[in-house]
């Protein structure tokens, strides 16, 4: 088993003057179906109560992962998840997609009545603030989003507590997407590869062509 998450690297915002600081995952990037999904679990740094078990959502069986998901929500002082589709992913590109998703989950925390003061971000790009100028490349919609500081930290879901709750989070919410979306479309077998491109499901995307679920724009084939 790998070694537990901890708080200790997010207590170093407490010298800043942070109080509430929201860790953010995000899974589905690398799929060829199904939306990019973001979690955000927030926590209280002048209470420190750590949770067993919970561990990146990638290290985790799906049982567990389902077992910890409601302990991770009650845990969190808020907690959300946000969704960009596929059609989204399309039209968009995949960083802008991710920063819609994001920033769903970052308005129902607010709509909470919660203001984070700080994020850690898994990763090494920021890809949840909103651009100070558009790009040619992001077609984005214009509008509120993620104003508290962004931190970003490699491999944060190893070893950042609010990060890995958030992955857990966003991969159950997610996964349970796709099994629905199986119900629709069951050649593709997404109760099983949750919309990755594995060899069985790109053998069902030849014979049978993409689903309104499938990112037609990248090269799925």
């Amino acid at each position: 088993m790998s070694v537990a998450p901890t708080l200790d690297y997010e207590h170093r915002f407490l010298g800043s003057g942070a109080r509430l600081l929201a860790g953010i995952d995000e899974v589905g990037r690398g799929a060829i179906a199904g939306p990019v999904t973001v979690g955000i679990a927030v926590v209280d740094l002048s209470r420190p109560v750590l949770l067993d078990d919970v561990r990146d959502s990638k290290l985790l069986k799906e049982s567990d992962r389902e077992r910890l998901e409601p302990l991770v929500r009650s845990w969190s002082v808020a907690s959300a998840v946000g969704h960009a589709s596929a059609s989204e992913i399309d039209a968009m590109g995949i960083i802008a997609a991710l920063r819609t998703a994001g920033t769903r989950a970052w308005l129902q925390i607010l709509a909470a009545g919660v203001t984070p003061d700080v994020v850690l971000l898994d990763g090494s790009h920021n890809w949840l603030s909103p651009e100070t100028q558009a790009s040619l490349f992001d077609d984005a919609p214009a509008g509120p989003g993620c104003d508290a500081p962004v931190h970003t930290l490699v491999k944060a879901d190893m070893q950042c507590l609010s990060v890995a709750a958030a992955s857990i989070l966003a991969k159950v919410e997610r996964d349970r997407l796709m099994r629905t979306l199986h119900t629709e479309f069951p050649a593709f077998a997404w109760n099983e590869n949750k919309g990755y491109g594995t060899a069985s499901h790109k053998e069902a995307l030849r014979a049978a062509g993409p689903t309104p679920y499938h990112r037609v724009s990248w090269q799925i084939l």
